[in-house]
């Protein structure tokens, strides 16, 4: 027995076998040998790559670009295209490119072809290339400056893969998108279809011909909790969630059928996703329907496996860092194969394993998409008949609010600020509203291949129940919905007996709000409202309840924008880890800042236009900017990759400023209470951080405290000085001791204050998206180019509208119908759907 675990102790050391789970390993049968007289019989060779890992540590990052650094890549080279013989363990390398990259390789239902994603050496995208299994015969299917990759074969002939041709960027980080395509088999006749504004993933197709794929969104909820199971048809219609939609905070994806089975194999990697999809080896029974959590059975003990497949329920292959695993429904693994020395000096790590087998095709589900069409259609049954409904009764829904998720042209920052501060990533347009019916459905129209999603309102316009999910319409679809947050797992309750009274007219087109702009920016829209009818009350001179709502800039967000925030004055709900809120718990109806717009606050007499606007801004997200060129500009105190500029620390007055801070301020302003010493000095960042209604630091923060409009307006400046002197003398106050400052002419006073105004000569300089002369980024312009938004050869120096272009991005998104006339071009001659 010592002998025995001297040898495994020794194995480990060597990297051969999985310390976790040495014990099991080595005291289990020889497994290759019962599933190749098994499960496996029958299987000859596994096809799988080798390539390096993503240098990211997120799940998706690991083909593109970084916004802010686009000569920085999150991929290293080296790609092998490996084929491994399961009884003589021997290798045949297909494929060897030591500058290039290979990755998610399948194999065609014949058999002999296989489909993978190669980078060539020296370029920069990955494209789809097909080659026969015994290496020969190399095609590429797609070329353009985009990256294509996670392809899979469909029984109906074509592919459907993932790309970056959707021209979006992660609105959480620095690297962009990649939604689900399709193309014929020869690469052509590629289209769109979904309009994800994140991450679509690992495609593969069900034993019954649909589609399942990883799904990441947060729509009004945290952007890192839900990446889930989610179905469609190949040609993108009747998109729905497969499972995990309501279960936060598990990374679900590389999942494949079970063969001879309704069961799926799948990768849970923990929390918001371990690099290469890192996570347990997990077999998910649908059964039970979408949300039951008890129906996914983990088979490996830790979480450091990828690209699972499964020959049974209880006999798996799984790439295992540099190698290759079979894994038995106990969860005991058996090493099958491990790289070269070679290729693990080149930092090279398996990926993708799939056995070399002809197979049957999956049911063909008929094309339902019409490509001449440019909208689609939605019926919802009975808006009444969902969960967590209580207290909506029948009769009290009257329209639906549609509202559209508006993809981020590039990103820097990896946070959501400024566009919302600790709220949310993404920018909503406000599309329209179409009628509910007494019976509780409804009938629309919308717009293909873009994201919407619905908030119910009352007879006041108020917002009863928010979707926090978007749907999408594929040309020609005619789809359907039972109701809010529908039940998944039982009858509708309005069939079969009952008529859809919706359905027996026309469909209702989305009827737009005409006299409010439809993406709304609180310095233009809002902060106008707020001067006319509560600065009397809310400004520095006379500042009621301690609230001030004056639109004076502070490092990042004005005044007032920070204070409806920490006030909680706008009930939005995001970027939180749940789903379907008790009804009047998110938007309009939970905003306590809505209350305050009728004379009961003091007689406030705000039009009913006044009063529309801000309550629509609420229930579109309520955004800082109306626009993504804010985002990594007009900020003292600016987030790059999750970190702080701090360029005042280099300013001559910041230090001398802070040291005067110390000393007159720092007996009292201790931890809570603690004073940011500098203008770039945060306390905490709201975004990761949920702190309670009454917790101090609110009150004592940069974005409040600094005023960089008005310098000598900072309530860093007027908290401590004087009344007589034009202060509040309020530090002190209690104590009855002397104001800490008594005259505008306390030098240190004088310290503070040019260290405020250098800030603000700063702000001046690189200017905010609200103040004249603003420029966006170089990045923003040159994605706006690379997009064909902007040309090419525009001058560095040419003026922009902002707003103007970044409604042509998203305009140059929508659908446009497929001409009969391009349908077979090469995609460098193709229009602008390919």
């Amino acid at each position: 027995m010592k002998r025995i675990w001297t040898l495994i102790l020794t194995a480990a050391i060597l990297g051969l076998l999985d310390l976790s789970q040495a014990g099991e390993a080595a005291r289990a049968p020889k497994l290759l040998d019962s599933f190749l007289s098994g499960p496996m019989a029958g299987i000859d060779e596994v096809v799988f790559c080798a390539r390096q890992n993503g240098k990211d540590p997120h799940w998706y990052a690991n083909f593109g670009h970084y916004g802010p650094f686009p000569d920085r890549k999150p991929y290293g080279d080296g790609g092998r295209l490996y084929k491994l013989n399961l009884h003589t363990l021997k290798t045949t390398t297909l494929l060897n490119d030591p500058r290039g990259g290979v990755r998610d390789a399948q194999v065609h239902y014949d058999g002999r072809t296989i489909v993978f994603s190669y980078r060539t050496g020296g370029e920069l995208y990955y494209h789809l290339y097909e080659i026969d299994a015994d290496g020969r015969n190399l095609k590429q299917l797609t070329d353009g400056e985009f990256d294509d990759i996670e392809p899979t074969y469909m029984p109906d002939g074509g592919i459907v893969f993932v790309s970056s041709r959707c021209k979006r960027f992660v609105n959480c980080w620095l690297t962009p998108v990649a939604t689900l395509h399709r193309c014929d088999r020869e690469g052509r006749n590629i289209r769109a279809i979904s309009s994800n504004n994140e991450h679509d993933n690992t495609p593969w197709v069900l034993a019954d011909g649909r589609l399942l794929y990883t799904r990441w969104e947060y729509v009004d909820r945290s952007q890192v909790h839900f990446h889930h199971l989610w179905s469609a048809n190949p040609d993108g219609t009747n998109q729905t969630t497969f499972f995990g939609n309501m279960i936060p905070g598990t990374t679900m994806i590389d999942a494949k059928p079970v063969l001879n089975s309704q069961k799926i194999v799948v990768s849970f990697s923990p929390g918001h996703g371990r690099t290469e999809h890192d996570g347990f080896v997990t077999v998910v029974d649908p059964y039970a329907g979408p949300d039951e959590p008890s129906f996914a059975r983990q088979i490996t003990k830790s979480a450091d496996y990828r690209d699972p497949w499964a020959f049974s329920e209880n006999a798996f292959m799984a790439a295992h860092g540099t190698t290759i695993v079979l894994i038995d429904g106990k969860g005991k693994v058996e090493e099958l194969f491990k790289l070269s020395a070679d290729d693990i000096q080149a930092g090279l790590q398996c990926h993708e394993p799939r056995p070399i087998l002809a197979h049957a095709r999956e049911r063909v589900i008929p094309e339902r998409v019409d490509e001449s069409a440019t909208t689609g259609q939605l019926v919802l049954g009975d808006i009444y008949d969902g969960r967590n409904m209580t207290g909506v009764e029948r009769g009290q829904i009257k329209k639906l609010l549609v509202l559209e998720s508006l993809p981020m042209p590039v990103h820097y920052t990896g946070g959501m600020e400024p566009i919302s501060y600790g709220g949310t990533f993404t920018l909503e347009r406000i599309a329209g509203t179409v009628p509910v019916e007494a019976d509780g459905s409804a009938y629309v129209e919308l717009p293909a291949l873009r994201s919407f999603f619905f908030v119910a309102l009352d007879e006041n316009d108020l917002s009863v129940k928010r979707m926090q999910s978007f749907l999408t319409v594929q040309p020609g679809e005619v789809s359907s919905c039972v109701g809010c947050h529908e039940q998944r797992t039982r009858t509708p309750q309005y069939m079969p007996s009952s008529t859809v009274q919706a359905a027996t007219r026309a469909p209702s087109k989305v009827e737009p709000i005409l006299d409010v702009p439809d993406v709304l920016d609180f310095p233009r829209d809002i902060q106008p409202i707020l001067d006319r009818h509560c600065l009397k009350c809310h400004d520095y001179d006379k500042r009621d309840g301690d609230v001030i709502l004056s639109g004076d800039h502070g490092p990042m967000f004005s005044h007032s924008y920070f204070t409806l925030t920490i006030r909680n004055q706008v009930a939005d709900g995001r970027n939180r880890p749940k789903s379907n809120y008790a009804p009047r718990m998110l938007g309009s109806s939970a905003s306590p800042l809505m209350k305050k717009l009728d004379p009961s606050h003091y007689g406030v007499q705000v039009s009913a236009l006044e009063r529309k606007t801000i309550r629509l801004w609420i229930d579109s997200a309520g955004a800082y900017p109306g626009t993504y060129a804010a985002l990594g500009t007009g900020s003292i105190g600016m987030h790059t990759e999750n970190k702080m500029d701090r360029d005042d620390l280099k300013w001559p007055s910041t230090l001398a400023g802070a040291e005067s801070l110390k000393q007159r301020c720092g007996a009292c302003h201790t931890d809570q209470r603690a004073l940011p010493l500098t203008v770039t000095h945060d306390q905490f960042r709201a975004p990761w951080e949920d702190l309670s209604a009454n917790d101090p630091r609110r009150h004592y923060s940069r974005h409040l405290i600094y005023n960089l409009s008005r310098p000598e307006k900072s309530l860093l400046l007027l908290a401590p000085l004087s009344a007589q002197s034009g202060g509040y003398g309020i530090c002190n106050k209690k104590s009855g001791a002397a104001p800490v400052f008594a005259s505008a002419n306390d030098a240190d006073y004088l310290k503070i204050l040019a260290a405020i105004s250098e800030a603000k000569k700063h702000l001046d300089e690189i200017k905010r998206f609200d103040m004249p002369d603003f420029k966006p980024r170089v990045d923003w312009v040159r994605e706006m180019k690379q997009y064909g938004v902007l040309p090419r050869d525009l001058p560095a120096d040419a003026p922009l509208d902002v707003y103007a272009v970044e409604r042509k991005y998203w305009q140059s998104l929508w659908y446009v119908p497929i001409r009969a006339d391009e349908k077979h071009k090469p995609l460098s001659q193709a229009g602008a759907n390919e």
